[in-house]
């Protein structure tokens, strides 16, 4: 498994959560070079971006998670976060990590996260 996925779970609404990804196997250059993000698919719906981070830092987030989540990466730890606050009922979904790496693509296994109301 190329992206190792953690830290889902169940809050209420107006929580928080922060999931992290580890790409263990990269290489360190690899990981600094690849374009990272996270994902989501709620039940009945496709799967959709969330946020991502260029190799240059540029972050892209989706309009509905705009102010309310955070995505970082740690090119010494190998490791891309999500954190996410402010939590709403609509983002009960799985997330997936992914990494793009030229013509390369790879998803983590997924992570679930609840949030009641």
């Amino acid at each position: 498994v190329q992206l190792q996925a953690s830290g889902g779970g169940l809050v209420q609404a107006g929580g928080s959560l922060r999931l992290s990804c580890k790409a263990p196997r990269f290489i360190t250059s690899v990981f600094w070079a690849a374009e990272m993000g996270w994902y989501r698919q709620a039940p009945g719906k496709q799967r959709e971006l969330v946020a991502l981070m260029s190799p240059s830092g540029t972050t892209v987030y989706a309009d509905s998670v705009k102010g309310r989540f955070t995505i970082s990466k740690d090119n010494a730890r190998k490791t891309i976060s999500l954190q996410m606050n402010s939590l709403k009922p609509d983002d009960t979904a799985v997330y997936y990590c992914n990494s793009k790496r030229g013509q390369t693509v790879d998803w983590g296994q997924g992570t679930q996260v609840t949030v009641s109301s």
